[in-house]
């Protein structure tokens, strides 16, 4: 639990790494002891209501979050692996209160860090600022799939939100890529087409 004597201890998570679209959303969350947040969990085993409800109330009572997004481009360049460390890296330096551990879900961890970290394996189950900075990633995500969509409603992306599903790949195949689609995913690099829109804006950090 952060602790204000201990020092912060930061929660990180992503959300997107295995779509064929949009961005990987990267969350870092210090939670405030002070302000519990009850019903916090792997944004993976709560409705999306749920999370759209706890989603505001992190953002509320936490006493840092940001929320990174690594872009398609990115990915294409770097990979997948390394932008989503990438992003983990920048979600840490964009908080606003500087924690003096990182707790990150996952068995690796981001070089140039700016604190000491530890790899919790499953930590989105068990730590509670990752299971927040997994709700706000998601959510961020899934907002941002949303908007897409509004620009390319062919895909689907409100559906799926940019996974590899049948009702993807079949669209891929009818129209092509989009912008916001990773050239350097084998479904997509099969059928490469052009464009350069970028995500819309997103409040992305805690004032």
């Amino acid at each position: 639990m952060s602790s204000a004597a201990d020092g912060w201890i930061a929660g990180v998570d992503e959300a997107g790494r295995g779509p064929l679209a949009g961005p990987v959303a990267v969350a870092a969350v210090i939670l405030d002891p002070a302000r519990p947040i009850t019903g916090l969990d792997d944004s993976k085993r709560l409705t999306e209501a749920r999370r759209e409800h706890l989603f505001p109330q992190i953002q509320a009572q936490a006493v840092a979050w940001h929320i990174e997004l690594v872009e398609a481009d990115e990915i294409d360049r770097i990979n997948i692996f390394q932008a989503t460390m990438a992003g983990m890296a920048r979600a840490l330096r964009g908080l606003h209160v500087a924690p003096s551990l990182a707790r990150i879900d996952g068995n690796r961890l981001p070089r140039h860090l700016p604190c000491a970290a530890e790899a919790l394996v499953g930590g989105d189950r068990i730590d509670p600022a990752i299971m927040a900075a997994s709700i706000l990633a998601k959510v961020a995500r899934d907002r941002i799939m949303h908007t897409l969509h509004a620009t390319w409603p062919q895909y689907g992306f409100d559906a799926h939100k940019g996974y590899p599903t049948p009702a993807h790949l079949a669209a891929l195949r009818q129209h092509g890529p989009c912008a916001q689609h990773r050239r350097s995913f084998a479904p997509v690099r099969a059928c490469l087409g052009t464009g350069d829109d970028r995500v819309p804006g997103f409040a992305l950090t805690s004032r």
